[in-house]
């Protein structure tokens, strides 16, 4: 499994949340996925096998929200230890 985390521009409302997280668990191969509104940022588990952090970051843009680019340095993803998968 893999962990990832996407800074989303201009979400500021719940609306806007709920907006981006069901483009996150539409794309095939989510695991779990969650909003935090406070920092703009969208944090998801997903089967690697199955999904890329692409898939995730182009459901968001899809959604009509904006990423913060590779660029800016504010996509990070992590390889998770399956130990934690359960939690």
């Amino acid at each position: 499994m893999q962990s990832g985390s996407i800074m989303v521009k201009d979400m500021h409302s719940m609306r806007d949340a709920d907006t981006v997280l069901d483009a996150l668990l539409s794309v095939w191969g989510i695991g779990q996925a969650e909003i935090n509104l406070e920092k703009n940022e969208a944090v998801f588990t997903y089967d690697e096998q199955m999904a890329s952090s692409h898939d995730f970051e182009q459901a968001i843009i899809d959604s009509g929200f904006t990423i913060y680019s590779d660029d800016e340095n504010k996509l990070n993803v992590k390889e998770i230890n399956e130990s934690h998968e359960n939690m």
